[in-house]
């Protein structure tokens, strides 16, 4: 079952330029395209591969037009292949309820239309919304909170009392709500600091594979509407990530930092504790943030600086061999022009 490239469109948001009654029933990649699929480009340097891909249609910018070639026209190519293939990829909703070796503890709140696997554990005092799903070996730990329509995938780990919001994707090995790392010195010993708060995670945030986001010393560790993290990163203690940023793998975030809204943050970046990161920042991969960034900066490099001085200060790395020569040359010439006039 598929949908005609005019119905695709109309979901989209987008026109026609071609034949709209063509059939779709799937998406694929340019290369790999088959009659009935639909697949996407997203600048004219690309518009090579459309003379030799098989696809039915293509969804690309205004500014390409092919001479027998059916297109979806958009003005953002990528939103909307990731909305037709969402599209044509669902499948119903169908709730199994709990699996009956699945462990739910006392006084549980859990909505009819769950699906719960087997061997998933659910601690006490425990509320499940509307068709969300909790896959084989997960735990939920006592007194947690979760909304409608979430995915908790196999061996993620939430602690007690942690509260996810609505439409929340939680990917294999992600551990949500492990104590913060904190340490007062007794000496030479470390005296642990009880981590007493939570995580709060908000509506249509998705968090990666084995990602580790720490509960709260106190109140909240906080990640706002939106936000994507990938897999492999670090969010400490007291952390407030912002609406819709994106947090690529690797990245290590210390503890009471604060990020603002629509925050990019490039792999394997670390941010020190404490510091704030204003709205609409993007920090390079491999990054080192000491102290504020404010709203609206590109910074990279280790200190983070501006992203127009960290490229100039990287063109020279490579000279700097020849640099050190010449200075220790240019030094013996003075020395010895110094030895002359005495």
């Amino acid at each position: 079952m598929g949908k005609t490239l005019k119905e695709l469109a109309e979901l989209v948001g987008c026109e026609v330029s071609g034949n709209g009654s063509i059939l779709i029933k799937g998406v694929a990649p340019l290369e790999s395209a088959a009659e009935g699929d639909i697949t996407f480009i997203t600048s004219p340097k690309y518009a090579h591969l459309l003379k030799i891909t098989a696809a039915s249609a293509v969804i690309a910018p205004p500014e390409i037009r092919v001479e027998n070639k059916d297109l979806i026209v958009s003005r953002n190519p990528q939103l909307a292949y990731a909305k037709i293939l969402t599209l044509l990829n669902s499948r119903p909703y169908t709730a199994k309820g709990i699996d009956k070796r699945a462990y739910i503890g006392r006084r549980p709140k859990i909505s009819e239309t769950v699906n719960i696997y087997p061997f998933a554990y659910i601690g006490d005092d425990v509320e499940i919304g509307e068709r969300t799903v909790v896959y084989p070996g997960a735990f939920v730990g006592n007194g947690c909170i979760i909304g409608n329509d979430v995915a908790i995938y196999p061996s993620t780990t939430i602690m007690d009392r942690c509260i996810l919001g609505n439409r929340v994707i939680i990917h294999a090995g992600a551990v949500i709500g492990a104590d913060g790392f904190g340490f007062a010195r007794d000496g030479k010993r470390h005296y642990k600091i009880p981590q007493t708060g939570i995580v709060q995670i908000e509506d249509d945030v998705e968090i990666g594979a084995n990602t580790t986001i720490d509960r709260a010393a106190s109140e909240k560790t906080r990640i706002k509407r939106g936000t994507k993290i990938d897999n492999l990163v670090q969010v400490a203690h007291n952390v407030v990530i912002g609406e819709d940023s994106i947090i690529v793998a690797q990245v290590g975030i210390a503890g009471s930092s604060v990020l603002g809204s629509n925050v990019v943050i490039g792999g394997q970046a670390a941010i020190v504790d404490h510091v704030k990161i204003g709205d609409n920042v993007m920090i390079g991969g491999q990054s080192g943030v000491a102290s504020d960034v404010h709203d609206n900066q590109i910074v990279s490099g280790s200190p983070a600086i501006p992203h127009r001085d960290w490229l100039k200060a990287s063109l020279l790395f490579s000279h700097l061999p020849d640099m050190r020569k010449t200075i220790k040359e240019l030094e013996k010439k003075v020395e010895e022009l110094e030895a002359k006039l005495k």
